[in-house]
C-alpha cells in the first residue's frame, strides 16, 4: 500500500527542528510524490504572538544566561512533569488533534520532543492509534528523555553513537534506526569544487554568525588577519551587522564575502574547506554531511553539548570561544602542509550521512 498523507510536527525553539522538517518533508515529496506532506507548527497556530514571545526569551537566555537553560535542560530530563498533565498545553493538543482529523495520516512525524507527551494525553485510554508514530531525534549524544519518555513506534537518529545513548536509556533497539539528521538533497549530489592543496593558495573558511552577533566583529577581524584564506561570513537577517563588516573589511583591505539571509547555505558549507560556527544540530549534522570540519564557537548547554562532544571526540573539529582562539584554531587547521586539517576531513567520513533524508523518507514509505 502506497503512503497516502504525512503529518510532520516541529516548533521553531532552535533551527535544528524546523530544518529537519522541511527536508524530510521535500524528501518525502520526492520519493512519494503521492503522498499528501504537510509541516505545522502546532506551538507557534496555538499560541500565536505568546510563542514567538518565548522564542524570543529562549533566545535571550542561551545567549546571554545560558546557566539557566542548563538548569532548565536538567530539569526537564529528570521530572516527571512533562508527561504528568496536559496543563497550559491543552489548546495546542487541540489543535494538534484537529489536524490529523483534517488529514487522516499514515505517519505522524515529530521533530520536536514535546509532541510525543501531547499525543499520549490525545490518546490516553485510545484501544490504538490510526497512524505510525515517527520520532526524528536532531540532537547527538546529550538526548534529554524528554525525547522517549512517550510512545513513539520508531526513533531515527543522526548516528550510531546517539542510538547507544538511547539504547542505554531503555529505548528497545528494535525502534531505533540510524538514518543520520536530515539534511538538504543537495548534499547528496556531486561535491562542489574543493581542491586541496587550493589552487589559488587560498583556503575557504565560513563563518556563520547565528548567535553572540556582539562579537562577530572581533571574530572577523582577527579572521581577516590570517593569511592564505578566504573568508566568506553569513548574517543572516541582521543587515546592521553585515554593514558594520563591510566597513571593517574596507578599513583592513582584505577582501571579505558576506551573505545576507540565503538558501544557498548547504553550498557555501559544502564549497569550505572549513566552518565556523556554533554548535547547533543542522549545523553539525550538515557540516559533517559536506565533510566540512568545524571550529565550534558556541555550546548551548544541554542539547548541543552532544553535538559539540560528536565533533571534537570524533576528531572532526574542535572548540574555540573567544575572536584571539578562533583565529589561532583556523591558523592551526591549516598550518604545516594543512596536516590537521586531512586529519579532521578524514574523520568526518564515518559520521558523514550526505543522503539522510532520502533514507528517512524511504523508512517512512515502509510504514505504509
Amino acid at each position: 500500500m502506497a503512503l497516502k498523507s504525512v503529518l510532520i510536527v516541529t516548533a521553531g525553539f532552535g533551527e535544528g527542528h524546523n530544518a529537519a522538517a522541511r527536508n524530510l518533508a521535500e524528501a518525502v515529496r520526492l520519493d512519494c510524490p503521492q503522498a499528501h506532506v504537510e509541516v505545522h507548527d502546532v506551538f507557534l497556530e496555538a499560541y500565536g504572538w505568546a510563542n514567538r514571545l518565548i522564542q524570543k526569551g529562549y533566545l535571550l537566555v542561551i545567549n546571554h544566561a545560558p546557566w539557566i537553560w542548563k538548569a532548565v535542560f536538567r530539569w526537564l530530563d529528570g521530572s516527571n512533569a512533562v508527561g504528568g498533565g496536559i496543563g497550559i498545553f491543552r489548546r495546542a493538543a487541540r489543535r494538534l488533534s484537529a489536524l490529523i482529523a483534517e488529514m487522516d495520516p499514515d505517519v505522524v512525524v515529530s521533530t520536536y520532543p514535546g509532541y510525543g507527551h501531547l499525543l499520549d494525553h490525545i490518546y490516553r485510554g485510545a484501544a490504538f492509534r490510526p497512524f505510525r508514530k515517527v520520532t526524528v531525534v536532531t540532537d547527538s549524544l546529550t538526548i534529554n528523555s524528554v525525547w522517549h519518555r512517550c510512545h513513539s513506534d520508531f526513533f531515527l537518529v543522526p548516528n550510531q553513537a546517539t542510538a547507544d545513548v538511547m539504547q542505554k536509556a531503555g529505548v528497545p533497539s528494535a525502534k531505533i534506526r540510524v538514518t543520520g539528521f536530515p539534511v538538504p538533497a543537495v548534499f547528496a549530489g556531486p561535491p562542489p569544487s574543493r581542491d586541496c592543496p587550493p589552487s589559488d593558495g587560498q583556503w575557504r573558511v565560513l563563518f556563520m554568525v547565528n548567535s553572540a552577533h556582539h562579537t562577530a566583529p572581533d571574530v572577523v577581524r582577527e579572521l581577516l588577519g590570517i593569511e592564505k584564506i578566504s573568508l566568506t561570513v553569513t548574517v543572516g537577517r541582521d543587515a546592521r551587522l553585515a554593514s558594520r563588516l563591510e566597513e571593517l573589511a574596507k578599513s583592513l583591505g582584505r577582501p571579505l564575502e558576506i551573505h545576507g539571509w540565503t538558501p544557498e547555505i548547504p553550498n557555501l558549507i559544502r564549497r569550505s574547506h572549513l566552518l565556523v560556527s556554533k554548535a547547533g544540530g543542522a549545523t553539525v549534522q550538515e557540516s559533517l554531511a559536506a565533510r566540512t570540519p568545524m571550529v565550534i564557537t558556541q555550546i548551548v548547554p544541554g542539547q548541543e553539548e552532544g553535538n559539540a562532544r560528536l565533533l571534537i571526540e570524533s576528531g572532526a573539529g574542535e572548540l574555540a570561544t573567544t575572536p584571539t582562539a578562533i583565529a589561532e584554531a583556523v591558523r592551526k587547521t591549516f598550518a604545516n602542509g594543512a596536516a590537521l586539517y586531512h586529519s579532521r576531513f578524514d574523520a568526518t567520513l564515518p559520521l558523514s550521512h550526505p543522503r539522510s533524508s532520502a533514507e528517512a523518507a524511504r523508512f517512512l514509505a515502509s510504514l505504509a
